[in-house]
C-alpha cells in the first residue's frame, strides 16, 4: 500500500526538538501536542508523549484533560454573537455567585488580582479574568458556549454549570486544535485527519479524505475575536495586571492569536495564524500538581513551534471585513480614548457598534 499522509518531517523534527529542550532529562512531567493546518484540518505534526521509550501513552489521541481558560474563546465568540463588543464592561472584583439549588459559586482570579473597578472584554481576555468570564456565561445563559463549542467540534461531555469556561470539564487536544481551527480559517468546521489517502499497489485509490468545509461562524466576529486574542501579549494592557503571555512578546517574529489555561494540574497554550495552529498541553498522568517553575513549559513549546515552522513563510494575517471598524480607545475601560488616556489601543467593532463612553456596565 501506498498510505500518503498530512506529516511534515521539520514541524514534527522541530517539535520533538522543543519538547527535547524544555524538560530536564528526569522530570516526570508529560506532554502531548498537535500542530495543525486550520484551512483543511490535516494534522502535520504530533507528540503523544516526552519519550516513546518510556511510555507508549498517546496522550494527543488517548486522553482528555481539563483546559483550564482556553475554553473562554468558545464563551467570548459567543458573546460577540450576542451583542457583547470588544468595550463590554463587567467589574472585576472578588464575587460569589447565589446559585439556584441555594449554593453560592466564589471563582477567584490567578494571583487573587481584581482590578476593582469596570474592565473591557478585551482586557478580560488579555489578564485572562476569571470573574469576568463567569459572570458573562451567566449573563448569556449556560447554553451560549456550549452551543459554540458544539458547532466548532467538541464532543466532550460539557457541563451546564457556572465553571464551565474556566475549563473545568476535559477535553482532547485534538478537539481543542480542531474547535480553534474554525476561528483561524474565519469560520468553517474542518474536520482533523491524519491520512490523505491510500492506494494499492496498482495505484487504484483504496481511500481518500474528502474535504467538506461547513460555514459555521461569522467571519467578522472571528475578525474581531482573533485581534482580541493579540491582547495576551500586548504591554498597552500593562495595569493593574499583566497579559497572560507578555513573557512571550520578545520571542514573536509576527502577529498571533493565543491563549494560554492553567488549572492546578495542566498548562495549555493554543494559537494561530492563517497558516497553523499549534495546540500543546503539559501536565502529570497521575493529576500531581504543577509547580510554579514549570508554568512556562506549555508557552515555550508554542511559540518555538510556531516561529521554527513560520520562519521563511510570509507574515499573513486576517482581511478587515467591510463592516467592521478600528477605533482608539482606552483599552482598559473599552471607553473612547482622550488626552488623558494613560492608555490607548486600536480595537475593532461592528460598524454602529463602537464605543461612545456612555455605555452602562452589565452588573452596575
Amino acid at each position: 500500500l501506498k498510505i500518503y499522509t498530512n506529516f511534515n518531517y521539520d514541524i514534527q523534527s522541530s517539535l520533538e526538538e522543543n519538547v527535547k529542550n524544555t524538560f530536564p532529562d528526569d522530570s516526570k512531567i508529560e506532554t502531548s501536542s498537535v500542530v495543525m493546518n486550520p484551512e483543511n484540518g490535516g494534522i502535520m505534526a504530533l507528540i503523544g508523549g516526552k519519550d516513546y521509550n518510556n511510555s507508549t501513552y498517546n496522550r494527543a489521541i488517548s486522553s482528555k484533560r481539563q483546559v483550564g481558560s482556553t475554553m473562554k474563546p468558545y464563551l467570548y465568540y459567543a458573546a460577540l454573537e450576542n451583542g457583547f463588543t470588544s468595550s463590554t464592561a463587567f467589574t472585576s472584583e472578588k464575587t460569589t455567585f447565589p446559585l439556584e439549588n441555594g449554593k453560592t459559586y466564589s471563582p477567584v482570579n490567578y494571583n487573587d488580582k481584581y482590578g476593582n473597578k469596570a474592565i473591557s472584554m478585551a482586557t478580560a481576555i488579555a489578564y485572562s479574568d476569571n470573574i469576568y468570564a463567569v459572570k458573562t456565561h451567566m449573563f448569556l445563559g449556560y447554553d451560549a458556549l456550549i452551543n459554540v463549542a458544539r458547532r466548532v467540534g467538541i464532543k466532550s461531555k460539557l457541563e451546564s454549570v457556572p465553571s464551565l469556561p474556566l475549563g473545568t470539564n476535559e477535553i482532547n487536544i485534538i478537539e481543542m486544535a480542531q474547535g480553534y481551527a474554525a476561528f483561524a480559517n474565519e469560520g468553517y468546521k474542518v474536520t482533523p485527519h491524519l491520512i490523505k489517502k491510500v492506494e494499492d499497489q496498482n495505484g487504484n485509490v483504496l481511500y481518500e479524505y474528502k474535504e467538506e468545509k461547513e460555514m459555521i461562524l461569522n467571519s467578522s466576529l472571528t475578525y474581531i475575536l482573533n485581534e482580541l486574542l493579540t491582547t495576551t501579549y500586548d504591554k498597552s494592557f500593562i495595569d493593574y495586571n499583566y497579559p497572560t503571555i507578555l513573557s512571550l512578546a520578545a520571542k514573536m517574529s509576527r502577529k498571533y492569536a493565543v491563549k494560554s489555561g492553567t488549572t492546578a494540574t495542566d498548562l495549555w497554550t493554543i494559537g494561530y495564524t492563517p497558516q497553523a495552529i499549534t495546540s500543546v498541553w503539559v501536565g502529570y498522568d497521575e493529576n500531581k500538581e504543577i509547580s510554579s517553575k514549570e508554568y512556562q513549559c506549555a508557552k515555550n513549546i508554542w511559540i518555538d513551534t510556531m516561529e521554527t515552522y513560520l520562519k521563511d513563510k510570509e507574515k499573513t494575517w486576517y482581511t478587515k471585513p467591510n463592516n467592521v471598524v478600528g477605533y482608539l480607545v482606552d483599552p482598559i475601560s473599552g471607553k473612547p480614548a482622550n488626552e488623558e488616556s494613560k492608555h490607548k489601543k486600536i480595537l475593532y467593532y461592528l460598524k454602529g457598534t463602537e464605543p461612545t463612553g456612555n455605555e452602562m456596565v452589565f452588573d452596575e
